[in-house]
């Protein structure tokens, strides 16, 4: 089951995004970029960064969130052993369907090279752009027309 991410959800949230394997960041990582659970409910609550939690069992098992100010899907997360089970293809469709909502004709995001999301979001109709992007610059940038 997909629902909106509420501020109440960012522990859960959290216990999602440092789980992962690949494009791990811990907690102090990603406050050393500027990314903190305060920051991102302040953007939430603001209106500007949508979030959407993925449950199963009454557990969140992954997480996605989108900018509407630029049309970047700024994470996407499911834990590891729930991988394969729909919940990114869930997640990513809301992703895309707010943004397009937003007024937003192309969508972006940027991911790790080599990894199983790049190859997810190739399979998911995204295109590379040849760009780098991301925290540390390092990753590639990709683009997808929201018809």
């Amino acid at each position: 089951m997909i629902r909106i991410g509420r501020a109440a959800d960012m522990g859960d949230i959290t216990r999602v995004r440092t789980s992962v394997t690949e494009n791990h960041l811990s907690v102090e990582q990603m406050a050393a970029i500027g990314i903190t659970p305060e920051g991102l409910i302040a953007d939430m609550q603001a209106g500007d960064l949508g979030c959407w939690v993925a449950e199963a069992e009454g557990e969140v098992v992954g997480f996605s969130m989108a900018d509407r100010r630029d049309g970047n899907v700024f994470a996407l997360f499911v834990l590891p052993e729930h991988e394969g089970k729909g919940h990114g293809s869930a997640l990513l469709d809301v992703c895309e369907t707010w943004i397009k909502s937003h007024g937003i004709a192309e969508a972006r995001l940027d991911t790790g090279a080599g990894t199983k999301a790049h190859a997810f979001y190739l399979r998911r109709g995204w295109r590379l752009t040849g760009e780098k992007a991301g925290h540390f610059a390092e990753d590639d940038v990709f683009r997808k027309p929201l018809a």
